[in-house]
């Protein structure tokens, strides 16, 4: 009787020095697809909407007729730029914005230049009762514009700046800058006091260290500063309206105020006249944008 062995063939074993391959890791901070998926759609949703009012304004824009608002699906069939010529050749619209101009352009100087010199100063010095004038400065700020509109035309009126371009920059000023030096003195804050002391080791006057060497390190500081300094000259309307009485000086906020009448509302009108007063400061807005970024006086004390 004979016996067949079968014989098998054994895997080969491994070496006793090979590892099995590691699986993928994901990295610290990594997210998965799923949830970059879900910020990328709800930062997508956001954008829609964060710009739907102004396509929407422009596309109302478009509309030949005042009351096209109430039937924006026609407008589809008649859009035209017959607003936008109206606005410019009919109206006194570059008046307006020389106005505008001058007024937020000199807002922003005066306002930049006093808080940062009132930020830093505050920031750097100790003076008797620096705590209290910040205070005070933030104290301003809680009195509504009713109530500070008589006050400030009498004073006006005395120095005799009613109508005046310099008489609105400065009413405006005394609303910027009390914020404005409040930014600019957190953000002195953040830059090292060894800076000042270089300077001063250098043979720097406290003006020539603040000019020379803090200055540029606070161009973030600055630009939000200014941005909001523009901001609140170039749209607004209750000021403008009681200390401008020419009509040729007029901003353009109030200026949008003539398309409506006690019973009537040119809406197309105003729609495009808005979309122009939005150019200037989408521009004005994107001269700073590069420096609203903070982390500029990172390294500031190497060496």
């Amino acid at each position: 009787m004979s016996t067949s062995t079968v014989t098998t063939t054994a895997p080969a074993d491994r070496p006793a020095d090979e590892k099995p391959a590691p699986r993928p890791s994901r990295r610290r901070g990594e997210s998965g697809l799923l949830a970059r998926l879900t910020t990328h759609g709800v930062l997508t949703v956001a954008s829609l909407i964060a710009l739907f009012p102004v396509a929407w304004l422009v596309f109302l824009s478009l509309g030949p007729d005042k009351d096209d608002y109430l039937r924006p699906g026609g407008i589809w069939g008649k859009m035209t730029l017959d607003n936008y010529t109206f606005v410019l050749q009919n109206t006194n619209f570059f008046d307006w914005l020389k106005s505008s101009l001058i007024v937020s352009l000199g807002t922003t100087f005066i306002g930049v230049l006093v808080a940062a010199t009132t930020g830093y100063a505050v920031s750097r010095m100790r003076f008797p009762g620096y705590r209290k004038f910040m205070w005070v400065l933030l104290l301003t700020q809680m009195f509504p514009v009713a109530v500070l509109m008589v006050p400030m035309y009498q004073i006006l009126s005395d120095l005799q700046l009613v109508d005046s371009y310099l008489g609105l920059i400065l009413v405006y000023c005394s609303t910027a800058v009390p914020y404005c030096a409040w930014l600019m003195k957190g953000y002195f804050d953040t830059i090292p006091f060894e800076i000042d002391e270089a300077g001063r080791v250098d043979g720097l006057t406290p003006f020539g260290t603040f000019a020379r060497l803090i200055l540029p390190l606070a161009k973030p500081g600055l630009a939000v500063a200014a941005f909001y300094s523009f901001i609140t000259a170039f749209g607004e309307v209750a000021f403008a309206t009681t200390f401008m009485l020419d009509d040729e000086k007029y901003t353009l906020a109030v200026g949008l105020q003539s398309f409506v009448s006690e019973h009537d509302a040119q809406r197309n009108l105003m729609a495009a006249t808005a979309v122009l007063i939005a150019i200037p400061v989408s521009a004005f807005f994107y001269l700073v944008q590069k420096n609203l970024v903070t982390g500029l006086t990172a390294g500031g004390t190497k060496g």
